[in-house]
């Protein structure tokens, strides 16, 4: 059942309105990059573009949310997503399908730049969002509370959103731009309402000192610090796999775009079951067998795509990792809310994801130049499932040095 209070409900509805645009362009975005080009470095490029922020403005926005309102942050970044997916819109209704290569990288550049922006505003606006949670609901409800966010951005981005903005391009390769426009300023909206307890301002300081702070607490926190080290291995190899999906999806199994939105949505029934059983198995195993299963999991869905081209198999896999992906944040994220002091949390989450989610962009290109590479040696379809074979492998590793290294 979803908890009661107020304010919970009204980031809990943000969050699902806003994860429904995250999901229509989750598709929307790399399809429209395969109508201007099946270079599989150009496709990466955009892929890399919008996770660069992660690398790039983690720190920074850790000390940003410490220091300002934090329910503004999210308003304005909404806000500023807005605008800029009205930009892309923009863009769509300039672009020929498959341009001259020259032309074609130009529209691939203005597509990355986009990105880029879209993902810096993520940055600030999940930060913030995360960082706010413990002030909405009880210490004794955080399980609970993000395995209920976890679920509803499973179901609506990747369970609603993808599959929508298939049949959205079906009609006319705008519409879930504008979809995703109209999302975000409903999110804004929504997030505004929110009232949220107030909390003191630290006096500011230089931004060096500041990040300092945040990363002795780190330092001395050796757990927190090896989990932020895992996920960037985690992240750097799903974000390699996802980047070459689209042309996995449309040149292995064969799919239309409509079609990869029902793929992804396989993917998002495991992170809705993950996200609302996810909380009872933990508390029935414990955290620490909960991270070392979904651990075991992530292994499974890799070592599947390398080898197979059926479309119903590949769903199976896809639900495999994201059961597991939610395992692993319930897991992590609720240790952290618990054990970060307020008035650093901004600070340690961002260090967190810099670290975490900061190896996204290097898995993206990495998951171009490997096709790139492999395709002189080998048959395409090989050269695509390739990056699948190098994720479990990594996965493995992530694996044994959970097993040495890793106490909860």
């Amino acid at each position: 059942m979803l908890l009661t209070n107020r304010p919970f409900r009204l980031l809990f509805s943000a969050t699902a309105v806003s994860n429904l645009g995250d999901g229509v362009s989750a598709l929307a975005f790399p399809w429209l990059a395969t109508l201007i080009t099946r270079d599989p470095m150009l496709i990466a490029l955009v892929a890399f573009a919008t996770n660069l922020p992660w690398f790039l403005f983690s720190i920074p926005a850790g000390v940003i949310v410490d220091r300002y309102d934090r329910r503004l942050l999210m308003v304005r970044a909404d806000l500023f997503r807005l605008a800029l997916t009205c930009g892309v819109i923009a863009l769509v209704f300039s672009v020929p399908e498959f341009p001259p290569p020259g032309d074609a990288l130009n529209y691939i550049l203005v597509l990355a730049v986009f990105g880029m922006l879209l993902g810096t505003a993520e940055v600030i606006r999940d930060n913030a969002a995360q960082t706010v949670l413990p002030s909405l609901v009880a210490k004794s409800d955080l399980e609970t509370a993000n395995g209920q966010l976890w679920s509803v951005e499973q179901v609506m981005g990747s369970f609603v959103g993808p599959p929508l903005a298939g049949l959205l391009i079906a009609i006319a390769v705008p519409a879930p731009f504008t979809l995703d426009a109209l999302t975000f300023g409903i999110a804004a909206w929504l997030v505004w309402c929110i009232a949220l307890p107030r909390r003191p301002i630290p006096p500011r300081r230089r931004i060096g000192p500041e990040i300092a702070e945040g990363w002795q607490w780190m330092r001395n926190h050796a757990t927190i610090l090896r989990l932020a080290l895992m996920l960037g291995v985690i992240n750097a190899v799903s974000v390699m796999a996802m980047t070459i999906l689209v042309l996995f999806s449309q040149e292995v199994l064969g799919l239309t775009a409509a079609q990869h939105g029902l793929l992804m949505t396989a993917g998002a029934a495991g992170g809705v079951i993950g996200g609302l059983i996810g909380p009872k198995i933990i508390a029935r195993i414990g955290p620490q067998e909960g991270v070392f299963v979904a651990l075991c999991l992530m292994i499974l869905p890799y070592g599947i795509l390398c080898v197979t081209s059926d479309p119903f198999v590949a769903g199976i896999a896809l639900f495999i990792e994201v059961f597991a992906a939610l395992m692993w944040n319930i897991v992590t994220v609720s240790y952290r809310q618990r054990r970060i002091p307020d008035q650093l949390l901004g600070r340690v989450n961002s260090l967190y994801r810099f670290f975490g989610w900061g190896m996204m962009p290097l898995g993206a290109l990495m998951g171009g130049a490997i096709v790139a590479w492999a395709e002189a040696h080998m048959a395409r379809e090989m050269a695509l499932k390739l990056p699948y074979a190098i994720a479990a492998a990594a996965s493995l590793m992530t694996l044994f040095y959970a097993g040495r290294k890793l106490r909860l």
